[in-house]
């Protein structure tokens, strides 16, 4: 596994394994010992996606020594502010069966994440976290966040994959010093993006697969990837990507699919907003 240092030098996996829409307790332990038996020690988890507890059973099961793995998980909107962080961090924590976070996220830009901001940077101070940083931070809320806070992000999650490419989001993420982390690196598999001809095309040439390709373009562009199935051999796949380079004139063509938007998730919406906030996660 290949390792980017961020800007504290904690060192992190750039590529990892995400659980988001795995409720099920008995498929999402599953799915992460054979990922970690796969060889992937970059474990995406969140409150929201309500299997941190299965997450934790199987880190507990695996035998993966604590300092081989990369554990992340985030903050819920419902609990932002800096005493209901603090709480919610416990509850993770807890639920994960860790003594500390190697990634700590802000889920969404929304209610008081100063506040919540304000909770990780002690909680990093006291050595409870190693990194902490952001999820869906666009531009400027990004901008907003980096110019204001005792302690920089280190890492901002957000949507990225050959249909939205976000180059300008990449580019204010470098501007401050903020590692890109993809979700959804293979657009949740729209756009027929599995046999997608040019994708195909190119990946023909490497003896590799669309999806390969796709993810293979992220990580040259330096952002960490962390594609999610429950099926082993598909897994696995998704990890055989460190043994080849898309040329210039390749990553040029992957680039040219990028559509300007995004097709799984409009952010820029009043709608969005208030559905986003609608979403409990606990009583």
């Amino acid at each position: 596994m290949e390792y980017v240092a961020l800007n504290n030098e904690v060192k992190m996996p750039k590529e990892g394994f995400r659980v988001f829409q795995v409720p099920d307790a008995a498929v999402c332990e599953q799915a992460v010992l054979d990922a970690l038996a796969s060889g992937y020690r970059l474990i995406d988890t969140a409150a929201a996606y309500f299997n941190e507890e299965a997450v934790g059973a199987a880190l507990k099961k695996s035998g993966t020594p604590r300092e081989e793995l990369f554990i992340t998980t985030k903050l819920w909107i419902q609990d932002a502010g800096y005493e209901n962080a603090k709480k919610a961090f416990a509850t993770s924590l807890k639920k994960l069966g860790l003594d500390y976070l190697d990634l700590y996220l802000i889920h969404q830009p929304m209610n008081d994440y100063y506040g919540a901001w304000r909770a990780m940077e002690e909680l990093y101070d006291e050595g409870k976290i190693r990194a902490i940083g952001v999820c869906n931070f666009y531009p400027e809320r990004l901008a907003d966040l980096c110019v204001n806070p005792r302690i920089m992000p280190a890492v901002n999650q957000v949507e990225l994959h050959p249909f939205f490419a976000q180059s300008g989001a990449l580019e204010t993420m470098k501007e401050f010093g903020v590692q890109p982390e993809a979700w959804g690196p293979m657009a949740e598999g729209k756009h027929n993006i599995f046999a997608h001809p040019v994708l195909s095309e190119i990946g023909a040439k490497y003896g590799k697969s669309a999806a390969q390709v796709a993810l293979r373009w992220n990580t040259q562009r330096g952002v960490v990837i962390i594609p999610k199935s429950t099926h082993r051999a598909r897994m696995e796949e998704n990890l055989n990507i460190w043994d080849f380079e898309l040329s210039e004139e390749d990553m040029e063509a992957v680039g040219k699919l990028d559509l300007g938007h995004s097709e799984i998730i409009d952010r820029s919406t009043a709608e969005t907003a208030k559905w986003l906030n609608g979403w409990k996660i606990h009583d």
